[in-house]
């Protein structure tokens, strides 16, 4: 049972310090606490934890402008983050987590400045039927966070210009263009600022919840703990991935996700596999990634392989199947 709200706002812009802190409010909140973690990142992709990052984005030009790649914990696909976007994260342990409460105090914020707004899909919010809130989530030792974006009036041409984005997935939303399946809530409710979206989130934190948010205590966080967790988030290994040339690649579009298969395969055995995926469920492929590795190359072994592997829920036991008919269809 929840007693305790706190408020944590990240001082920077920098998004390997803000995911840092991130990761350290997960590491630190406690049983009966929510932290509602309000961040923004300046001029940034970033990509989910099983993504090809220069598949996602256009690397080269980003960094050249100046801007950064960060990959996140969570899975979900890429986005991009300028000072016209607001981030938020819910920290919560296991029992007291609830994507629909959590949900509701974006919601009623939104709908306390005017605007009228509605959960769509997988993981979106939506008003007029265009998205302004993406949504991800993870959870690690009973702790669990889930959070998003707000875009506000964020730089659409940036935004269209750094992500790369399928055409399947545009075709799945049945929209064009990237730029066109977003909205700024400046453009439905004009003179509204990040600054008036932070304090509507404040108070709906505070109304669903039925508590008034403290200032989380910052002395509950270790330096050191957050230099190491800047670190990894900043380096080249996490943010791009050990790349290698692959010898067969299967790609498809399924309702939870988008996923590409890489294999390197020497004398008929696989000496490595890679499987890029913005599925929300974090964990899964990369069981999949690891069953695969010195397996002889053929579907039946492949497949076996993944119907092996213990499935926690539906979705799981959804992506195992729709894996093993990509694998079918592609090798037989």
């Amino acid at each position: 049972m929840l007693n305790t709200l706190y408020i944590a706002t990240a001082s920077g812009t920098n998004p390997y310090a803000n995911l840092a802190l991130e990761e350290a409010l997960l590491n630190a909140v406690l049983p009966g606490e929510c932290i509602l973690y309000l961040w923004q990142n300046q001029n940034t992709v970033v990509i989910g934890r099983n993504q090809n990052s220069r598949r996602e984005c256009r690397v080269e030009a980003l960094e050249r402008d100046g801007g950064f790649l960060a990959r996140r914990l969570s899975g979900g696909g890429a986005v991009f983050h300028d000072l016209g976007n607001l981030n938020f994260t819910f920290l919560v342990h296991r029992e007291d987590y609830s994507v629909p409460r959590q949900l509701d105090v974006i919601l009623r914020a939104v709908q306390a400045l005017g605007i009228q707004a509605e959960k769509s899909g997988r993981n979106d919010l939506t008003a007029g039927g265009r998205k302004f809130s993406g949504n991800a989530f993870y959870s690690s030792g009973g702790r669990c966070y889930h959070h998003g974006t707000i875009l506000i009036d964020v730089d659409a041409e940036k935004m269209s210009h750094y992500l790369h984005v399928s055409a399947g997935k545009l075709q799945s939303k049945g929209v064009p263009s990237v730029r066109s399946r977003v909205v700024n809530l400046v453009e439905l409710v004009p003179g509204i600022t990040v600054e008036t979206v932070r304090q509507a989130l404040t108070a709906a934190f505070g109304e669903v919840y039925h508590g008034t948010p403290l200032p989380f205590p910052t002395g509950r966080l270790a330096g050191e703990e957050l230099r190491r967790l800047e670190e990894k988030f900043a380096s080249w290994e996490w943010r791009m991935g050990k790349e290698a040339d692959f010898t067969y690649a299967l790609s498809r579009r399924f309702f939870w996700g988008e996923i590409t298969i890489q294999f390197r395969v020497s004398a008929g055995q696989v000496e490595e596999a890679a499987v890029y995926t913005d599925a929300m469920d974090v964990f899964y492929a990369q069981r999949v990634q690891q069953a695969w590795k010195g397996l002889p190359f053929t579907c039946g072994s492949l497949c076996a392989a993944v119907k092996a592997l213990p499935m926690e829920d539906q979705e799981q036991a959804q992506m195992s199947r729709d894996i093993r008919s990509l694998l079918e269809e592609c090798m037989l």
